[in-house]
């Protein structure tokens, strides 16, 4: 996220050490790349900055970080998630120095690969970022667009944060994987805390953080997807809306909210 918004000049110091969080696949969970988290709230900066906030903000948020998703595929193979990419289940290594030794060396895909996917990736993200906004805002036919938007409003959030954490809906763009407001809440939490917690214990293994990923877990069964959540995948923004204004995942949002 860091060097996509200097890309823009835009440098936003809190919100990209908070995103740090995602890393790994969410806390080093193994869910979507870490990059895509990053790049999808860099993407909902530059709408908010080009459209403000609202519901056509919001699906303009989800309509970049679809695009978003597409070029990061076709780096990757068409993989998302940070197990499948790197071939490693980094909960099962024990401390700081053995996931820094695999980031430095690489695993499946070569030495430094993470390195080299970041940064061949961020470039992409730019041009993609910049390629992608349109003239005009998306239309939503329905309120509320986005099921992070929700989260991040009932969290108290600035509706620049609102906007930068859309993206996120469905699973990121609708991809139906991590729930995109369990990526919110986290986000978000990381920020409020940063001062408090996460400055001085660090991210990874820190119980303010892990609180919140087992308050979501206790709501949805021990299920992570978005798809395997709800029990399908949304055909469209309109779709996942619809959802929403008919109360979908409302006690996943209220009880992320409260944490």
């Amino acid at each position: 996220m860091s060097v996509v918004d200097g890309s823009f000049d835009n440098p936003m110091k809190l919100e990209e050490e908070a995103s740090a969080l995602l890393a790994g696949g969410i806390m080093n969970h193994g869910f979507q790349c870490g990059l895509l988290w990053g790049a999808s709230l860099a993407a909902g900066a530059e709408v908010y900055r080009h459209f403000g906030s609202g519901p056509q903000a919001e699906a303009t948020a989800i309509m970049v970080s679809e695009k978003l998703m597409e070029t990061f595929k076709a780096r990757t193979k068409n993989e998302i998630n940070c197990t499948e990419i790197t071939e490693v289940n980094f909960q099962e290594m024990k401390g700081f120095m053995p996931i820094l030794k695999y980031f430095v060396k690489g695993g499946k895909i070569g030495p430094g690969a993470c390195f080299r996917l970041a940064a061949g990736y961020a470039q992409d993200a730019f041009s993609t970022i910049e390629s992608a906004l349109p003239e005009e805002p998306v239309e939503a036919s329905f309120q509320p667009v986005s099921c992070a938007a929700v989260l991040a409003r009932k969290m108290g959030a600035t509706e620049m944060h609102v906007v930068m954490a859309s993206g996120f809906a469905g699973g990121i763009s609708l991809s139906g994987g991590a729930c995109g407001a369990l990526g919110a809440a986290l986000w978000l939490t990381a920020m409020n805390s940063y001062e408090e917690v996460a400055s001085k214990i660090g991210y990874f293994n820190n119980p303010v953080y892990s609180a919140v990923i087992d308050k979501f877990v206790k709501n949805t069964d021990c299920e992570f997807d978005c798809c395997e959540i709800v029990g399908r995948m949304f055909e469209s923004i309109d779709d996942h809306a619809a959802y929403l204004r008919d109360g979908g995942c409302s006690e996943i949002i209220e009880a992320l909210a409260s944490s």
